[in-house]
């Protein structure tokens, strides 16, 4: 049963697990469960997905419980008024806080090369479909991040005899398909566990001493105006048991990522 973070009668928002589609994509057919058909079968009634997380991101995810409100959320999410608040465990140990503003290009799945999308449309938050087309066309893209902290194990996995890593907290401006991960490997610091965009021979040793097959990424926060109700709306979810099982074994509290 999917964890229920928040419900009225217009909203419902769900703690997603980390391996989780959304919905169901041509690219994954031989999957069998999504957040969409599971949550809609636990409470009974349609649900509509007001943004979306990569298959391997955890943490919140909003629904609209019907077509009016889907439509008066999505136009939140489209002029970038939504805050959103994603943990990451990365590699090396970047600065205490920055800006990153690169460019991205479109990335369109097998939808959206179906049906015509091109670079100029509205930002999107697709699953993670691995065998996205890449327009040529670059577009804005923003994250703002905080190092909460640092460790370093004496594990030989690159040309050191140790190995760092940090936790930081990504606020992204702009919503570009796989936009933290992207991000984060351009300034050398991908997310652990990112098999597209990391690198496998950190995410196999988090894999050995922690048992760790998942992506390091969790959206903690979204904070907005109620569609409907017009007040102010925060709704959070602590990282997951695995990703704070990594945490502990790096040695940080969970009390950082709940700060």
């Amino acid at each position: 049963m999917l964890q229920v973070l928040y419900r009225d009668e217009w909203l419902i928002a769900i703690d997603k697990p980390s391996g989780l589609l959304v919905h169901r994509s041509p690219i994954a057919a031989q999957e069998a469960r999504f957040a969409v058909q599971l949550l809609r079968d636990q409470i009974g009634q349609r649900v509509y997905p007001a943004h979306r997380l990569d298959r391997g991101t955890s943490g919140v995810l909003l629904f609209a419980l019907d077509r009016t409100v889907a439509a008066r959320l999505g136009a939140q999410f489209e002029t970038r008024t939504v805050d959103k608040r994603y943990l990451a465990i990365v590699r090396g140990h970047p600065a205490q806080a920055g800006l990153i503003d690169h460019p991205l290009t479109r990335r369109l799945d097998a939808i959206e090369r179906d049906r015509g999308v091109g670079a100029g449309n509205r930002d999107g938050h697709p699953e993670d479909l691995e065998r996205d087309e890449v327009t040529s066309t670059a577009l804005d893209a923003r994250t703002r991040f905080r190092r909460l902290a640092c460790a370093e194990l004496p594990h030989r996995v690159d040309r050191y005899a140790s190995s760092r890593y940090a936790l930081l907290e990504l606020a992204p401006e702009t919503g570009r398909r796989h936009q933290i991960r992207r991000h984060l490997k351009h300034i050398s610091h991908p997310i652990i566990g990112d098999a597209t965009y990391g690198k496998g021979r950190h995410n196999r040793l988090f894999a050995e001493l922690f048992d760790s097959h998942r992506l390091l990424l969790a959206c903690t926060r979204l904070a907005l105006r109620h569609p409907v109700l017009d007040t102010a709306l925060e709704i959070m979810a602590p990282p997951a048991d695995d990703f704070h099982s990594v945490m502990r074994g790096l040695g940080w509290p969970l009390e950082l990522a709940t700060s």
